[in-house]
């Protein structure tokens, strides 16, 4: 996708000059949706990296809703905030961390990162596809999509999906890679009938609904009448509890966010009919993705070669700036995003 405007810098988001570095802090604890008051931007000088680090200059950073959680009492207040990013190493002081070679690391939300070799990982040079494609369907979104599939669902060929908030980075990310692994029906939920037409005439979903129209139960039964057997939940609330009852008999669900709540948490629950669990054999499994790294090279070898020839393709929503880091995380909370929501420098 291009990259989406969304209106001008933050207040207090000076450009980084030469010489400066810009660093992203929480200041303050939300209720309910964050706003741009809860963050500032500071300078410094360019940090120097240490005997056995190395200086990395950020090109691209991932906004994740996963941060709106650690907003709660992960993220220290007056400290640089955390976040995947990709960057060049631009002076080194460890053999292991070349000049020049781009790489993966986690010191996110500011301009200048100094990182040892433990915490970034170099990145394979793959002719033919995108560096964002490490934030987005190589990286922590298509990896989470990737081990829901193969390890939580175990999906098998012809299976039918159900996906919430399925227009989002994992979203299309698991409707992409279920269709490559063969499922056989795709039905995601989305929050916009722009969403809902994306899903199905670019990432390849056969139905698609806006579940701000109706009751989500009565919504999915009218695009999957005959069931699903495996969900997807970004969601949880009244999508979990329509998905129980709409699952065939060995259904799984694969809890991976519950974003739904996230800005909410007086939300309402999930509510089901509990007895269904027992009486269809029901599987109800979470997981965390940094708990299966390891597979990361197994991603690549599923999806790089699907990359290159068409048979997959990229979901991202591109904001060019450091500076507006903090409105596309915020933008991002509000549905902003078709695809993967990705912050690319100046």
């Amino acid at each position: 996708m291009n990259p989406t405007p969304l209106g001008t810098p933050a207040v207090g988001a000076p450009a980084s000059p030469g010489g400066t570095a810009l660093t992203v802090q929480q200041t303050a604890r939300p209720t309910g949706f964050p706003t741009a008051d809860h963050f500032r931007f500071v300078e410094s000088p360019v940090p120097r990296p240490a005997p056995g680090t190395a200086l990395v200059e950020n090109l691209y950073w991932s906004v994740d809703p996963y941060h709106r959680e650690m907003m709660d009492g992960d993220f220290t207040l007056g400290a640089p905030l955390e976040g995947r990013t990709l960057g060049r190493v631009t002076e080194s002081r460890d053999p292991a961390l070349p000049e020049g070679e781009i790489v993966f690391h986690r010191h996110g939300w500011r301009t200048h990162s100094v990182v040892r070799p433990d915490e970034a990982r170099r990145l394979p040079r793959l002719d033919g596809v995108p560096l964002t494609a490490h934030l987005s369907l190589l990286g922590g979104t298509g990896l989470t999509a990737y081990v829901g599939l193969t390890r939580v669902a175990r999906l098998r060929e012809g299976e039918d999906l159900f996906v919430s908030a399925a227009a989002g980075g994992v979203g299309t990310a698991t409707g992409r890679l279920a269709r490559l692994m063969g499922a056989g029906r795709l039905v995601g939920s989305a929050g916009s009938a722009a969403k809902v037409r994306y899903l199905k005439e670019q990432v390849g979903y056969d139905e698609a609904f806006d579940y701000r129209t109706g009751p989500v139960a009565d919504l999915l039964a009218g695009a999957a009448p005959d069931g699903v057997d495996v969900f997807v939940d970004n969601v949880g609330g009244e999508h979990l509890g329509a998905a129980v009852g709409a699952l065939r008999r060995y259904g799984r669900v694969v809890r991976v966010g519950t974003v739904g709540q996230y800005n909410t948490p007086d939300a309402t629950l999930a509510v089901f009919d509990h007895a269904d669990v027992v009486e269809k054999s029901l599987r109800i499994e979470g997981f965390l993705v940094r708990d299966h790294l390891q597979l990361q090279d197994e991603l690549y070898e599923f999806a790089v070669p699907a990359l290159r020839d068409g048979r997959l393709a990229l979901d991202e929503t591109v904001v060019d700036g450091f500076g507006r880091i903090v409105e596309a995380f915020l933008a991002m909370l509000r549905g902003g995003n078709t695809g993967k929501m990705i912050v690319r420098g100046d």
